[in-house]
């Protein structure tokens, strides 16, 4: 299956890391952009299938697609190297914030630079909803299949825009959207039982667990408390946030207010403040917020500890799932799930390109920046590289116009 090298993979990945502004819609759309309309890597139905499957298990989904296609390219050494040169840019700059932070109390001032990234980024972002947008609607499909796939799509973009979790919209729309298309091909196809797929030896490492025994776990490890601040505690702390962790940063704020806050009393809300912020404007994904935190608390073996365990679990979910898609793929059921749940993820993207719309372009610089992206990635296909680069430079001289 891989057909490429790691080298390859590090090249892309770090370098989406360090350029990696906007969150996980922004970096999906840097990812498709380079390793699919560009390198030629994977095909874009593949792609488009990974990121529904993707938006259907816990972590973060940039971080997990990063990992997928370093698996596609590279096997097993290009799961790892993806995963880690795609979170190791942030989570080192996330470290060095927190050694400035502690020595003189106060984050560097970067806001005119996100200025003009942040508008930048949205120009990334529609270019590939456009393209995306364009193979999950199954131009060569009937009629009436492309109709139901549009409605599917405006559907759970509607429940998300309104504040219904994305997770339950997904599933809705994934498996809604199954039902309707089997319905209009006659409901054949064979059966609707994922374990009719062809065996492959590959078993869940879940395999065997009664029911019973795994709420015994679950309920031990929910009640466990953290008698003290340690490295291991925080190690577990963000263990579980990993393996949880569902939805947007603002989950992830959730999480951190609720514990490390109120129930551990580790952080000061101030200090939980700055490190959301610190999530804001450093780039590659908002998760190595970890990394700050575990520094303010534990210096380098927190940071390091803390980032480490919070991404663990991606590597762990995305090895399970990779090889599961394609023969879910060759199923008509799940492929009609594949196919709902794709158009939902671009419908998802779509509600998330609006919110992002509305809250950075509200002046006339802003406006500006995003128009001449848009102009670049659509009409001179300028490389999302470029792109950043070119609205953080703008970005400084016109938010001082403003």
């Amino acid at each position: 299956m891989a057909t490429g090298t790691v080298g390859e993979v590090v090249k892309l990945c770090g370098k989406l890391g360090i350029i990696g502004f906007g969150g996980p819609a922004s970096h999906i759309a840097m990812l498709e952009d380079e390793a699919v309309a560009r390198r030629k890597w994977l095909s874009r139905e593949h792609f488009l299938d990974l990121v529904g499957a993707t938006n259907l298990i816990p972590g973060p989904n940039s971080t997990e697609m990063m990992i997928h296609i370093g698996y596609q390219r590279a096997g097993w050494p290009g799961l790892l190297a993806a995963g880690i040169s795609f979170v190791l840019p942030a989570v080192l700059l996330s470290t060095l914030i927190a050694w400035v932070y502690m020595k003189y109390g106060t984050l560097p001032a970067v806001q005119p630079f996100l200025a003009g990234v942040k508008p930048a980024v949205l120009a990334v972002i529609l270019g590939a909803l456009w393209r995306l947008g364009q193979t999950a609607s199954k131009p060569k499909e009937a009629a009436n299949t492309r109709i139901a796939l549009a409605v599917i799509g405006i559907a759970v973009a509607g429940a998300v825009h309104l504040g219904v979790p994305v997770i339950w919209s997904l599933i809705a729309g994934g498996v809604l959207g199954m039902l309707a298309l089997r319905a209009m091909a006659g409901w054949s196809g064979g059966s609707l039982a994922l374990l009719a797929l062809p065996d492959s030896g590959y078993e869940l490492p879940w395999a065997g667990q009664s029911p019973a025994s795994a709420l015994k776990w679950a309920a031990l490890l929910a009640a466990a408390a953290v008698p003290a601040l340690t490295v291991g505690a925080l190690g577990l702390f963000f263990l579980k946030v990993g393996s949880v962790l569902y939805g947007s940063g603002y989950v992830l704020v959730a999480f951190l207010e609720g514990d490390l806050v109120h129930k551990y009393g580790w952080l000061t809300q101030q200090q939980l403040l700055d490190a959301i912020a610190i999530g804001q404007f450093t780039p590659g994904p908002v998760l190595s917020t970890a990394a700050f935190i575990g520094y303010v608390l534990a210096g380098i073996p927190g940071a390091a500890v803390s980032a480490a365990a919070i991404f663990a679990p991606s590597f762990v979910f995305v090895a399970i799932l990779n090889p599961i898609v394609p023969r879910l793929r060759r199923s008509a059921w799940m492929g009609a799930f594949l196919d709902a749940v794709n158009v939902s993820a671009v419908g998802l993207m779509a509600a998330v390109l609006v919110r992002l719309t509305t809250d950075i372009v509200t002046a006339w610089p802003a406006a500006v920046i995003a128009l001449l992206a848009a102009a670049a990635v659509l009409r001179w296909r300028v490389t999302s590289a470029w792109v950043v680069i070119g609205g953080a430079l703008l970005g400084w001289p016109l938010s001082l116009l403003a």
